[in-house]
């Protein structure tokens, strides 16, 4: 038999009237049609397509707040007791909401728009006037392909990560001192990496690698004059910053694999390049495309060092498409078509992970 103290935490159904669930549903629904239209015909002035004298988007955001609130007080009153319960979640879940749907909706509008800053007209809607303009844009298609040749270097850079990390994980002197060594680029930001290495060592007239490169016979040395040899340079000290990102992750797979199976493995006979292919390398898949998966997100906000080094130049060789848009809302003050074109990268961001993550995820499950 249960004591009085055990009920106390035990919440029961409570005997809700009608009347009072149809009122809590009445105050949801109609502060929500309220926010809708409220907001609908903001839109339409924001648009051009009529004038109902709004000064601001403030009545929209009191008709939200009104609505929350109403979500919240309908909760208690259609629910009871299972409604207060909802309080303690419910409130910060709005807030969240409204952080991501509003912002999302006003670059939307922005995206669709004419918003040059230093036109004194302000803010047009062009309605596809924007993906028009992108559709014949030479530098920001030169930019998502630019985007493609860099993310197939990661299949380079893992190999790379992936033999030192075996380096790091076997039994060889100074096997600490060499870790925290080849660490140090993780620990630099872009922006360093960028005027350390960019602005410094490659600088074409007084940089030491300038320097080395004429003592040995290269008359006039360049490290971004041609397109090819700017887009290598700018490949090479990304991986040098990020390739010891993807070495850490791996080496931290190999030092969870068990011992005994590397043993067992040389019992059977399995040394070398068959103990590596056969035991080593399907053990650290997962690890392998986790590591590889980050990394290419990393690559597709690549922008610090294209912008501090080379601005996308030469003609655009370099350019990534974080980097272009940057310069449309800095340089050219193109916020509408900007904004176009980050929603337009976010999407293809969006389909190409969960492709890549569904690619990953099939040619795993056999193996596992």
């Amino acid at each position: 038999m249960s004591s009085e103290g055990d009920l106390l935490h035990v919440v029961t159904n409570d005997n809700i009237s009608e009347g009072r669930k149809r009122f809590g549903q009445a105050i949801i629904w109609g502060t929500a049609a309220l926010t809708v239209v409220v907001g609908g015909l903001q839109t339409l002035q924001a648009t051009g397509q009529a004038d109902f004298g709004f000064e601001n988007w403030r009545p929209t955001l009191y008709a939200f707040c009104t609505w929350a609130v109403a979500l919240c007080w309908g909760q208690v009153l259609i629910r009871g007791e299972h409604g207060k319960r909802t309080l303690f979640v419910l409130p910060a879940a709005i807030f969240v909401a409204a952080l991501t749907i509003f912002p999302l909706l006003f670059g939307l509008l922005i995206a669709f728009s004419d918003w040059n800053l230093s036109s004194p007209t302000g803010r047009q809607f062009n309605g596809l006037d924007n993906i028009r303009q992108m559709w014949g844009d030479p530098f920001y298609w030169n930019a998502l392909w630019n985007m493609v040749l860099y993310s197939a270097v990661i299949i380079v850079e893992y190999a790379i990560a992936f033999g030192l990390a075996l380096l790091l994980n076997a039994q060889i002197r100074a096997r600490k001192f060499f870790r925290v060594a080849f660490l140090l680029p993780l620990m630099l930001s872009p922006v360093a990496v960028s005027w350390m290495i960019g602005k410094s060592m490659l600088e074409a007239r007084y940089g030491p690698l300038a320097r080395l490169a004429r003592f040995f016979g290269v008359e006039n040395p360049s490290f971004f004059g041609s397109p090819e040899i700017a887009r290598a340079t700018i490949m090479v000290m990304d991986a040098w910053t990020y390739i010891p990102f993807m070495m850490i992750m791996i080496l931290a797979g190999l030092q969870a694999i068990p011992k005994e199976l590397n043993e067992a493995a040389k019992v059977d006979g399995a040394n070398g390049w068959r103990n590596f292919w056969e035991v080593t390398f399907p053990l650290m898949l997962p690890v392998s495309i986790t590591a590889i998966l980050i990394r290419i997100i990393f690559k597709l906000k690549l922008a610090d060092v294209v912008i501090n080094v080379t601005a996308g130049g030469p003609g655009g060789a370099t350019d990534t498409v974080t980097s272009f848009i940057f310069r449309e809302y800095r340089e050219r003050s193109n916020v509408g078509y900007g904004t176009l074109l980050a929603f337009v990268y976010l999407v293809i961001i969006v389909i190409a992970m969960t492709f890549l993550m569904k690619l990953a995820d099939r040619w795993m499950r056999p193996r596992t």
